[in-house]
């Protein structure tokens, strides 16, 4: 009965289902493997943001990258800003309104300093139009922050190109910046919450990062992922008993026509003896 699962038509839907049941389980894993990672991230970032404010020497040293997991953790410095070296970075858009970052290094001692990201200013008439930023305060300063690590074309995606007009950069990266100062940049920046004494007219603050559902979307890829795999063998051996069903019906209509066939050919010759008795 079930020989025409040996069939070449059969046997290429076995093949395809056991290749897809591996792809579908690797696939399962793939996403929870992320669920976790982005899950671990946002509880890091979620404690970072609600840890309260540290000293900015805590946690990162001039010419010293920013740990990845110091990212978002709130810390305070002192210093004066340094306009005659303030930038602001293209194409961040905020609230659906295109516009600028504004960068001024914040000088902390002698031959020390930190970029300070002192928030977003909308954009020009026209791209060569320089935006309008307000001044910071002048003298010292106290300014509290997220520390963020300086932005790569790799962590943030944003490609990098020169040709730019004077003091516009596309990416936050201290180490680039730090280059055309004379002195040394911690090896990230801090993005401005508030500061002491307050500006004022300031740019508009940065909002803070979304932390989202923590990788919830990929658990649900990956349980789906695993339900296909339920499907696809549920699929098969439905496949597998309506063929089987449909060959018994066709195998048992094929008897009853034989058998009406052999009666009909019994009766008629039954009929011919009996003329011929007669």
């Amino acid at each position: 009965m079930y020989r025409f699962l040996l069939t070449p038509r059969w046997l290429v839907l076995h093949v395809v289902v056991l290749l897809v049941i591996p792809a579908f389980v690797l696939l399962g894993r793939w996403q929870f493997g992320r669920f976790e990672e982005r899950s671990a991230n946002s509880e890091r970032v979620t404690a970072n943001i609600e840890a309260p404010p540290v000293p900015l020497d805590r946690l990162a040293a001039p010419g010293q990258p920013v740990k990845e997991d110091d990212r978002f953790r709130k810390v305070t410095v002192a210093g004066t800003y340094d306009t005659a070296h303030a930038l602001v970075v293209r194409r961040r858009p905020q609230e659906g309104r295109n516009g600028y970052y504004v960068l001024t290094p914040l000088v902390t001692g002698p031959g020390t300093g930190v970029i300070v990201n002192r928030g977003w200013v909308p954009a020009g008439a026209t791209a060569d139009t320089p935006p309008d930023v307000p001044a910071p305060p002048t003298g010292q300063v106290t300014v509290t922050g997220r520390l963020r690590p300086s932005e790569t074309e790799e962590n943030s995606g944003v490609r990098d190109r020169g040709g730019l007009p004077s003091g516009q950069v596309l990416l936050i990266n201290a180490g680039a910046i730090g280059k055309g100062l004379p002195y040394t940049l911690v090896g990230g920046y801090v993005e401005l919450t508030e500061q002491q004494p307050a500006a004022a007219t300031a740019p508009a603050p940065v909002p803070a990062p979304d932390v989202g559902s923590g990788g919830g979307l990929n658990l649900a890829y990956g349980v789906q992922w695993w339900l296909f795999i339920g499907i696809a063998i549920g699929g098969w051996l439905l496949l597998i008993r309506r063929e089987a069903a449909e060959r018994r019906a066709s195998s048992a209509s094929a008897s009853a026509s034989a058998s009406e066939e052999k009666a009909a050919s019994e009766g008629t010759a039954t009929s011919e003896t009996k003329s011929v008795a007669n």
